[in-house]
């Protein structure tokens, strides 16, 4: 199957390199966004989003011709749905608005032969269940009138464009005819070797991946929570355990964020909570690690009342400015909460408009008078800064590192009392 035209719903951090990629491939490529201000944004050659050589794809994309945004489909050969799907409620269940808003968008567009790709994570089933009905309000059938199909996104935000291509790829269809049609469609720009399957296995492929990351980080955090008990350093004992042949404790930390790993669990505890008790428990473990930092940063402090606390890193991980799910936002709100006074530096996100946070642009304002300094995302800048100059921009002297960003033995030589996550002294 040839494609042409394609239209891909949803301009953030999967949609927008997407559309690029395949604009630069010789595609014409229509992105579609509901947000005026973002396609406003594209249009004046700004960008809204943060990714390492994003600027230069999409300019270039744009330049050409091959690329055009607007708050609409059109008629083609090809849609893509790649638009966010967060948690929604106490309940935690998917918050599938913008898949429905989306789908129904290509309904008056849809034609016969088409082709149809959700991207967005999604719980099991939704490409048949969801979707498919929608599209269908088009008189036309899926599987046998136009291709349906699944194909999640498999990148690391920072190596995007590169993984995008390099990457293998699942595509499900909801028919073998499907899957193919979505096979031919990546063939065009994926590097990577390109697996088909059926829809629901396609759905159930990403949320395992995520899953898996989030039940291994769970060991992780509760293995910091026990070395601080037992008086052990976490970060050596995990060293030596990583050299059995078999074993890779991932790290612990403030806890976990992002757009996957925090969220596509609870996809699967939603559909089907009475057999995931499991998953559900890690979830659980890495959404109170927050807590648990914050209790750090007590013990240390004696009493957060009035404390006055520069916290670096917002972003959910490091070197990116992604902040969505980020437990470094939350234990911010936390320090609040229990009657600090927070100031925040985020680098990556220097503009972020976050409810309630006190951010600023510049590190040694940040720092100025605050009676202690916490580490909360390992950004490379972070884990350079000068222990001394950072003392002569502070009050206090007391430090937290939630990331083993610091190099203790520098930090206390520089006047600072230093606490570790994981890390108690005996």
């Amino acid at each position: 199957m040839e494609f042409q035209k394609i239209s891909v719903l949803g301009l953030g951090y999967i949609g927008l390199p997407t559309a690029s990629t395949f604009a630069t491939h010789g595609v014409e490529v229509l992105g579609v966004d509901v947000k005026p201000e973002i396609i406003a944004t594209l249009e004046s050659g700004g960008l809204h989003i943060h990714e390492p050589g994003l600027r230069t794809l999409v300019s270039g994309a744009i330049n050409s011709g091959m690329l055009r945004v607007g708050l609409a489909p059109r008629l083609g050969d090809a849609f893509i749905i790649a638009v966010p799907t967060p948690f929604i409620g106490a309940d935690k269940k998917a918050d599938m608005r913008a898949v429905i808003a989306a789908a129904e968008a290509i309904v008056p567009f849809l034609r016969e032969g088409n082709l149809v790709v959700l991207e967005s994570t999604s719980p099991p089933r939704t490409t048949i269940d969801l979707v498919a009905p929608i599209l269908e309000k088009s008189g036309l059938k899926a599987g046998v009138d136009f291709h349906l199909a699944y194909s999640p996104e498999r990148v690391l935000p920072g190596q995007i464009l590169r993984e995008l291509i390099e990457n293998a790829r699942v595509v499900g269809g909801v028919t073998p005819e499907s899957a193919q049609a979505a096979y031919d469609l990546y063939k065009i720009f994926v590097k990577g070797e390109i697996i088909k399957t059926n829809a629901t296995t396609a759905e159930m492929v990403k949320l395992m991946e995520n899953t898996y990351r989030d039940v291994n980080i769970a060991i992780a955090n509760e293995f910091s929570r026990l070395a601080d008990n037992f008086g052990v350093d976490v970060w050596e004992a995990i060293s030596l355990a990583n050299l059995h042949p078999r074993v890779e404790i991932l790290k612990p930390g403030p806890g976990v964020g992002g757009h996957c790993i925090s969220v596509d669990p609870w996809f699967l505890v939603e559909a089907a909570p009475e057999i995931t008790p499991f998953i559900r428990q890690a979830r659980e473990v890495n959404d109170s690690q927050p807590r648990f930092v914050v209790d750090l940063v007590e013990r240390a402090l004696g009493s957060l009342k009035g404390k006055s606390i520069a916290a670096l890193g917002l972003a959910y991980k490091p070197d990116v400015d992604d902040l969505r799910e980020s437990p470094a936002v939350e234990v911010v709100h936390l320090l609040q909460g229990a009657g600090a006074k927070v100031k925040a530096f985020e680098p990556f996100a220097p503009d972020a408009n976050l409810p309630n946070i006190t951010t600023g642009r510049n590190l040694e304002k940040t720092l100025f008078e605050a009676d202690a300094v916490i580490l909360l995302v390992a950004h490379g800048e972070f884990k350079v800064l000068d222990a001394d100059l950072v003392a002569s921009a502070m009050e206090g002297r007391v430090a937290i590192d939630a990331v083993n960003g610091w190099d203790a033995a520098a930090w206390e030589n520089a006047g600072f009392a230093l606490t570790r996550l994981g890390v108690r002294e005996a």
